[in-house]
């Protein structure tokens, strides 16, 4: 099998990187496959101690040969998340026709590699799939299908093509502007299971700094689908404190088989989009069954994150103007 490249995005978060590359190593493709690695420099006016952790990143990379290729590409200062995935992504995928692509969050199934690749190839020239996503934390097992399509593409571990991504739009203003004319606004809020307009509002407004948002959209405009796995391929590892991007832990059963499947319909069933949307909304386990919210301290801190960390980016950014 020839083997899509794989990019990762890394920042300074040594343990969560360790953590995704061992995860890595366990795939067997691994030894087949080139790995990019990414790494965004530090922040203006970063205190030592910062400085130092994107360096203890930077050296553990370096320490094995995680992948048959590896190549690093060093940010001399801090770019973003959004505008580094963007900038990674396209240059790979361009080289390549194809990409693989993590974050450094991310703990992988031993057969991640396998369904990516399998799926990339089966599905290359299917022109309304966008992506094949990894992380299915709603959909999970004998009720659903092996894998099955849903209109939002993944972010915790994912892959595409250079014929899909030419159609990325990073301008937000754009996009939104282009929804709203459309009516596309409540297909892109999946009809309320998520407010998806309100962090493109953030992403115009600089408030966050997002790649996912923007293809999310690019996505409902194309209506195009997305292709994903049961069990999930990846497990989103939040510990809080360094995170800058995402601030959740997503922590579904994973595959532990490789995953053979046949080419099907490139459909929406109900079942999978209720157990989507009810997924969405935290008002369902892994396996798509509803459950009572139960409103502890956890619910309570789980909704002011929801509030503080887009207004923490929003003064950041205001204090280094």
């Amino acid at each position: 099998m020839e083997t899509a490249p794989i990019v990762l995005f890394t920042y300074n978060r040594v343990s969560d990187t360790k953590n995704l590359l061992q995860s890595l190593l366990g795939n067997e493709l691994s030894k087949k496959s080139t790995l990019y690695i990414y790494s965004d420099g530090p922040k203006p006016g970063a205190s030592e101690q910062d400085v130092a952790k994107v360096s203890a990143v930077r050296d553990f990379v370096r320490t094995k040969q995680w992948c048959k290729e590896v190549h690093i590409v060093e940010a001399e200062s801090n770019i973003g998340c959004g505008p580094s995935i963007i900038r990674g992504v396209t240059e790979v995928v361009n080289k390549y026709g194809r990409v693989i692509v993590l974050e450094d969050d991310l703990n992988l199934s031993p057969f991640f590699l396998d369904f990516m690749n399998d799926a990339l190839n089966v599905y290359e020239n299917t022109p309304n799939v966008s992506s094949i996503g990894a992380c299915n934390f709603f959909a999970c097992g004998p009720k659903f299908p092996s894998t099955f399509f849903i209109q939002y593409p993944d972010c915790l571990g994912w892959a595409t093509w250079a014929d899909r991504w030419q159609f990325f739009e990073a301008d937000a203003s754009k996009l939104l502007d282009e929804l709203r004319s459309k009516n596309l606004i409540p297909k892109f809020n999946s009809h309320g299971a998520f407010d998806m307009e309100a962090l493109l509002i953030a992403q115009i407004n600089d408030h966050v700094s997002a790649w996912d948002i923007q293809w999310t959209a690019t996505c409902i405009l194309k209506n195009w689908y997305s292709l994903y796995p049961n069990l999930s391929l990846t497990q989103h590892l939040y510990k809080g404190g360094d995170a800058t991007h995402s601030h959740f832990e997503v922590l579904p059963p994973l595959q532990q088989e490789r995953l053979v499947f046949q080419k099907t319909n490139v459909e929406i069933l109900p079942h999978v989009y209720q157990a989507m949307k009810l997924g969405y909304q935290k008002k369902s386990d892994f396996y798509g069954n509803k459950i009572e919210i139960k409103k502890d301290r956890t619910y309570y801190l789980n909704k002011l994150r929801e509030v503080y960390y887009p207004l923490r980016g929003a003064f950041k950014k205001l204090k280094n103007r």
